[in-house]
């Protein structure tokens, strides 16, 4: 079984920092496009950041410049660096991960349990 774990959300101020990891549990997902997600209350489910096994990323429009997404295929694991954070960024955060790797919206598989990041003024 698969799963994904998400970690390191919580409250900080509108200018500050907060970095978001996620690591997998059972098979390696080497060959899948990992990603961030995020939804606040009566907002549609955003994709955030992706990147592909050879290091490819794509990010919103919104977070370009902001946010960092990487990822370490020994580990399993994928990061969200968040920096300049402000109060549109609070949102519930998901990492996911999904096949075939062709593109950004393609079957987003495995899905982790989501941490909140809330961005005060």
């Amino acid at each position: 079984q698969t799963q994904l774990v998400e970690s390191g959300g919580g409250l900080v101020q509108a200018g500050g920092s907060l970095t978001l990891s996620c690591v997998a549990s059972g098979r390696s997902l080497d060959s899948y496009i990992k990603a961030w997600f995020r939804q606040a209350p009566g907002k549609q489910h955003e994709l955030v950041a992706a990147v592909t096994s050879a290091g490819s990323t794509h990010y919103a429009d919104s977070v370009k410049g902001r946010f960092t997404i990487s990822r370490d295929n020994a580990k399993n694991t994928v990061t969200l660096q968040m920096n300049s954070l402000n109060p549109e960024d609070t949102a519930m955060y998901y990492c996911a991960a999904g096949y075939p790797p062709t593109g950004w919206n393609t079957n987003y598989e495995y899905w982790g349990q989501g941490t909140q990041v809330t961005v005060s003024s």
